[in-house]
């Protein structure tokens, strides 16, 4: 990949991921846990919010070093105090779907905008394409019920894990991640996945420039 296509795709990236993490902490906050306010999550500021591993090191080397599928990361995880939600299980489920739930958004208001804006400058379809696709992307990574992604709070209240096997389960979450995503059917999960949801928008995109 071109160094400047590879710069462009992680801007979207981060600034995608600064998004989703924004989201969780905002959630939080106003279901009464001030635990990310405090720790200074309720910001756009992608410093806030950059994980070494899902942020940096994990998304550099799918750009740059091609391993053959769609670039995907995640942020520093937002830390919240359960016992600070009125309803800890749906407020929990619900700050864990904020994330997912504010790239679908980004989706929809790119794909208006960008869409418009394609009536007077049609070049500009090629990024509207990468963020909708990083941010489908985005969407299907983030359900996956691992440690430390989304999907993963969801699934611990369907299946009645404890608060403590989960934490046990999240020590080895991202080593756990590793090996899955390097598995075809995860990786045909997600392109799946990601191919779904960017056709949506894709076709939305075409309904507002006219095409």
């Amino acid at each position: 990949m071109e160094l400047q296509q590879g710069i462009i795709l992680y801007l979207i990236l981060v600034g995608s991921l600064s998004v989703h993490e924004w989201a969780h902490a905002y959630v939080a906050d106003k279901l009464g846990d001030n635990t990310p306010r405090s720790q200074g999550r309720i910001t756009f500021n992608p410093m806030a919010h950059i994980d070494p591993i899902g942020t940096v090191l994990i998304p550099l080397f799918m750009i740059f070093m091609s391993p053959g599928f769609a670039i995907f990361g995640w942020g520093k995880p937002v830390m919240v105090n359960p016992r600070n939600f009125a309803k800890w299980k749906r407020d929990d489920i619900l700050v864990s779907m904020a994330g997912p739930a504010s790239n679908l958004v980004i989706c929809f208001v790119v794909a208006i905008v960008g869409g418009i804006l394609m009536r007077f400058q049609p070049e500009l379809g090629g990024l509207i394409i990468q963020i909708l696709m990083i941010n489908a992307i985005l969407i299907i990574f983030n359900l996956l019920p691992i440690p430390p992604l989304d999907g993963s709070h969801v699934m611990k209240h369907i299946v009645g894990m404890s608060e403590e096997t989960y934490a046990r389960l999240a020590m080895w979450g991202i080593l756990i991640l590793l090996v899955v995503i390097n598995f075809p059917p995860t990786i045909g999960i997600i392109r799946t996945g990601m191919s779904f949801i960017l056709a949506i928008f894709y076709n939305l995109t075409l309904v507002f420039s006219g095409g």
